[in-house]
């Protein structure tokens, strides 16, 4: 894989992470709520005025202009597995925003993560 595939493919997988990370942030404002035709709209509109929210989507929205150049450069092959990053950096960014735990298995399960990514991404000659 050449640099230029890797580091947008890297791009694309923090776009993604930090959108999730965003919209985690807009829900714990919101709180707790129930789906119900009752409540489409007051939720709806809850969720719709969350700057997080819609950064989040923001972010979604960059990563697939971001991924679908990626794929024109990368095998899929090689480029769907490095989405594994995104656990990785979520599991430590929410330890760190929102006080979720990582305990030794959940490293453990990371670490088994990080070889697999290198793995596959040293099994393909650059293209």
């Amino acid at each position: 894989m050449n640099l230029t595939s890797f580091v947008l493919i890297l791009t694309g997988v923090l776009l993604n992470a930090a959108a999730q990370l965003l919209l985690k942030a807009g829900t714990t404002r919101i709180g707790e709520f129930e789906f119900s035709f009752a409540n489409i709209v007051p939720i709806g509109l809850k969720v719709a005025t969350q700057w997080p929210i819609i950064a989040g989507l923001g972010c979604y929205a960059i990563s697939v202009v971001v991924w679908i150049l990626a794929l024109s450069r990368a095998p899929v092959s090689v480029a769907y597995p490095m989405l594994s990053i995104g656990y990785v950096v979520n599991a430590f960014a929410a330890y760190y925003l929102f006080g979720e735990s990582v305990n030794a298995q959940k490293l453990l399960g990371i670490g088994f993560i990080v070889i697999g990514v290198y793995l596959v991404a040293r099994s393909t000659p650059t293209v």
